[in-house]
């Protein structure tokens, strides 16, 4: 099984020219006993290799999943992937890679802060980097919180309860998709289906909308006011967020919520399918 920065290797000889590759393990050489040229090699990635969208393919994406489960690199750039294989190359181990992350996270601009935190699923020491993951998963600049919020099996792992929740409602602060959060149904809890609620209904208060990705963290732990809020929605809300009511009564054991869902049988139809689901829901939002 190959490790990651072996890949991450691979995927950049792929797409990079003969000299960005010279250069790049000579930085990572360098790096190793210097902390000055990681911190120079890491701010020069961009002119030196590019900022093209990484290529993989299926074949790629099945090998870095053996090599690190739930690792995904949608939305990579090769600089990214370059910076992130620089600290795995040069960075150490324990508690100095820690200290030389924090270094770099210290005076990086937004694209370096944007690959190193989508690097923390790869890093050793992940138990290390958790004040780094929070301080960016609180970030109201949205990349930055999708950095680590997105599509990454780090927070799913690595948060403890209060940590997920409040990563999991800044996402509607700052606007972010839900769908792409690994984990969220597992990590699903009464105390964040609270929390939502209290978010929803602040958000009606004041004449707004409420995404219906929301209810799929409320519908399991859904009692006798929440059905009423998903009964609201079934009687008056718009296509989406019928579907998303829909979707979240049937996550919910009551047989209440049973009734309200079959009294919306092409809805109720479409979730027994499969047509309807929460990440093709988000898809459409």
């Amino acid at each position: 099984m190959a490790r990651p920065a072996a890949l991450l290797w691979e995927w950049l000889c792929r797409q990079v020219d003969p000299a960005a590759r010279d250069w790049l393990t000579e930085t990572a050489t360098a790096a190793k006993g210097s902390d000055a040229a990681l911190f120079k090699g890491v701010s020069l990635v961009h002119r030196r290799i590019g900022k093209a969208d990484l290529s993989v393919g299926p074949e790629d994406r099945a090998a870095a999943e053996a090599a690190r489960p739930g690792w995904d690199q949608t939305g990579w750039s090769t600089d990214q992937a370059a910076r992130i294989w620089l600290l795995l190359e040069a960075g150490g181990i324990g508690e100095a890679f820690a200290v030389r992350l924090k270094t770099l996270f210290s005076s990086a601009d937004v694209a370096e802060t944007i690959a190193f935190l989508r690097g923390l699923p790869l890093f050793p020491g992940p138990e290390r980097h958790l004040f780094l993951a929070r301080e960016g998963a609180r970030s109201n600049m949205r990349p930055v919180f999708e950095a680590v919020a997105h599509r990454s099996p780090y927070p799913r792992e690595m948060f403890d309860e209060n940590a997920w929740n409040h990563m999991v409602l800044k996402a509607l602060f700052v606007g972010a998709a839900l769908w792409p959060i690994q984990g969220l149904d597992e990590r699903a809890n009464p105390e964040l289906a609270r929390i939502l609620r209290d978010y929803a209904h602040e958000r009606w208060a004041a004449g707004r909308p409420v995404t219906p990705e929301l209810w799929r963290c409320v519908g399991r732990f859904a009692d006798e006011e929440a059905l009423g809020d998903l009964e609201r929605l079934m009687q008056e809300g718009d296509e989406r967020e019928r579907e998303g009511a829909a979707l979240a009564l049937a996550d919910c054991p009551l047989p209440r919520a049973q009734a309200l869902l079959a009294a919306a049988p092409e809805l109720q139809a479409a979730v027994s399918r499969g047509d309807l689901t929460w990440t093709g829901l988000g898809r459409t939002l």
